[in-house]
């Protein structure tokens, strides 16, 4: 038998970098987001040996262990073995062996919250064939104490919840982990409109988030005023991209994006450089009114808002930075796991 499990990436539309602490702790924080049609993938199959066999097929990474109740963490498929120590450590699992095999439809560093979702999906698979009791928030409470504890991997919260939950939601974060996840009821032909007018490229760059993590939390703790205000306004952003969105009011999401750009610059440095700039200004002159870079910053996914018809043009222009357009629609569901 085989256990398999997937979970959405997302895109983050509004309020990114008010779920990580101590921000979120100090001052609570708001995001708003949704997954959207690429995916990670888990699956396990046991085998009659007395070995545990771990490879991403993305990346063709394999390792292979002698059967124990603790792999090593050494800086390869970390997140794959972080994830069976910790289910074996909390529940006790049956020593047997097995294969755990992955792939994640967009590279890690690109800002669809690939490293989260790819934990999130483990789990399913290890819940799906141990039967565990345990709900969405279970789930992502524990994808995210696997990341940001037991791997010590800086980030924040949100991705684990938008990859257990799925669709749209307006995510609210506080002290001592507290997650309120609020699924928005969209009209379907605003949801429409949104996925034709908000073109996703690649930037042909990943990049490593942890750096600009830790100068945003660095920035909070040393209460770097400029930073600080910076994210105030970004979790007011979330609430006014919320409310256009509800009302379908998709006309300001364009400036609702822009102005959020203009936040997330002052959060740390490197979330932008002189390639994002000239990458957000000739999308803007070729009709996008806004944008913003998916994730932490620093490269990987944007997003820009094209009114009318205006996407073709934009994706004319952003083709000639060398990066890619990627085709998406949103989705509703979260994870998801079956066996075979």
């Amino acid at each position: 038998m085989i256990f398999r499990s997937k979970a959405p990436l997302r895109i983050g539309l509004a309020g990114g970098g008010t779920d990580v602490s101590p921000y979120s702790d100090l001052y609570g924080g708001a995001i708003l987001n949704a997954t959207i049609s690429l995916s990670a993938y888990a699956s396990i199959e046991p085998i009659d040996e007395p070995r545990i066999i771990v490879q991403a097929l993305d990346r063709n990474e394999q390792q292979i262990h002698e059967l124990n109740n603790s792999l090593p963490i050494d800086g390869t498929l970390d997140l794959l073995k972080g994830v069976y120590n910790r289910v074996n450590q909390q529940f006790n699992m049956p020593l047997s062996g097995f294969r755990l095999s992955t792939f994640v439809d967009a590279p890690a560093g690109s800002g669809l919250g690939t490293s989260s979702t790819l934990v999130v999906s483990i789990l399913g698979a290890f819940v799906e064939m141990l039967k565990l009791p345990l709900g969405d928030y279970d789930i992502a409470h524990l994808a995210y104490e696997i990341e940001r504890n037991d791997l010590a991997l800086a980030g924040g919260r949100q991705d684990q919840y938008a990859a257990t939950f799925g669709g749209v939601n307006f995510m609210e974060f506080y002290d001592n982990d507290k997650v309120i996840v609020n699924p928005l009821r969209i009209r379907s032909h605003y949801m429409h409109e949104l996925e034709n007018n908000l073109v996703l490229y690649f930037t042909a760059t990943s990049r490593e988030s942890a750096t600009i993590i830790k100068e945003q939390v660095k920035n909070v703790n040393s209460k770097n005023e400029k930073s600080i205000e910076a994210m105030h306004q970004l979790k007011e952003q979330a609430k006014m991209m919320k409310e256009a969105l509800l009302k379908g009011r998709l006309d300001e999401f364009g400036e609702i994006l822009d102005y959020g750009f203009q936040q997330k610059r002052k959060m740390a440095n490197n979330i932008s450089n002189s390639s994002i700039e000239e990458l957000y200004n000739a999308a803007k002159k070729a009709g996008a009114t806004g944008g913003k870079i998916s994730g932490a910053g620093g490269g990987g996914f944007m997003i820009f808002y094209c009114p009318g018809n205006t996407s073709y043009r934009v994706k004319n222009e952003l083709k000639k930075f060398g990066g890619d357009i990627k085709d998406y629609s949103f989705t509703k569901y979260g994870l998801s796991s079956w066996s075979i």
